[in-house]
């Protein structure tokens, strides 16, 4: 690979940003609220996390970037509805997010609430549309729309979300947290893993083996990075409000295990990433420079 991990991100995510306005419905279009109010929430911000593992995994099953783009647009469609869902008043209310109002502040909460609906079904609509490309067989294309509705629905963020709003002021053990977060954080970003495995060649048993066990270690890293940077960072750095579950009194891996155990098990899972990436070689440098990029973040 010829291109720096810098110069390698900013070239997906700044092609992201213009498949993905592609995508969505033509602004000014009717209902023009919701459609102007969609792309406020989707467009011109975030790590763009998610659309990056679809590319690297992409790389190791040689897939489609037709298909890719429509997978990582997807996903990411999918992670903003909910965004915007989570920062509403019945959820965890929060005024800002990515540097800026939250949707159902910028505009109001019902509109809110129908963006999220709104880009959800988006999602399917795109990844269905993939059926165009001649290197994704039909019954490939269903597994990838079955993963995607997995891990978006009650077996996976929604139910993990669900988990989290029942757990307020309540003490969890290690595990009951960690099970809430492979839900809530960790399906979307294993489907984002997979979704780009199968949008190409087939690969071994071994190799789906090795990319799930990645996909649950990253998971996991991202959201125990999470806890830490919002008890230690600045809302400024964060671009939405730090400090607000300890506010709200939530479990999270800071109150039980501690602010310098949380950050070495992140690290601990960053080396598992590496190390499950073994049967891959150099074709998985991404995925390992994504894993460090996870877990060595400041926002």
């Amino acid at each position: 690979m010829s291109a720096t991990f810098q110069d390698w991100m900013k070239t997906i995510q700044a092609g992201m940003e213009a498949d993905m306005d592609a995508y969505l419905p033509v602004a000014g279009t009717e209902p023009a609220k919701l459609h102007e109010a969609m792309r406020y929430a989707l467009l011109g911000g975030g790590k763009r996390v998610r659309p990056l593992l679809v590319y690297a995994a992409g790389a190791l099953s040689g897939a489609d970037a037709g298909v890719l783009s429509r997978a990582a647009a997807a996903v990411e469609m999918i992670h903003a509805y909910s965004l915007v869902h989570d920062d509403m008043p019945c959820m965890d209310d929060d005024e800002l997010r990515r540097g800026k109002p939250t949707v159902h502040v910028a505009y109001d909460d019902a509109t809110a609430l129908l963006v999220g609906d709104a880009l959800q079904a988006q999602a399917f609509l795109v990844l269905a549309e993939a059926a165009s490309s001649p290197s994704l067989p039909a019954p490939r294309q269903v597994q990838m729309l079955r993963l995607l509705a997995h891990a978006a629905g009650s077996a996976g963020m929604c139910g993990g979300q669900a988990i989290d709003l029942d757990s307020v002021g309540i003490s969890l053990s290690l595990e009951q947290l960690e099970r809430m977060h492979q839900l809530k954080t960790g399906a979307l970003l294993r489907a984002s893993v997979v979704l780009g495995a199968l949008a190409g060649k087939d690969l071994s048993e071994q190799e789906m083996t090795a990319l799930n066990v990645y996909a649950r270690a990253i998971g996991l890293a991202f959201q125990v990075v999470d806890d830490v940077l919002d008890a230690t960072a600045d809302s400024a750095t964060l671009g939405k409000t730090a400090g607000k579950d300890a506010a709200d009194n939530k479990p999270t891996y800071v109150s039980i295990l501690g602010l310098e155990p949380s950050r070495a098990l992140a690290e601990q899972l960053r080396l598992e990433a590496h190390a499950a990436l073994a049967p891959f070689g150099d074709k998985a440098l991404r995925l390992r420079e994504l894993a460090d990029l996870i877990v060595q973040r400041k926002a």
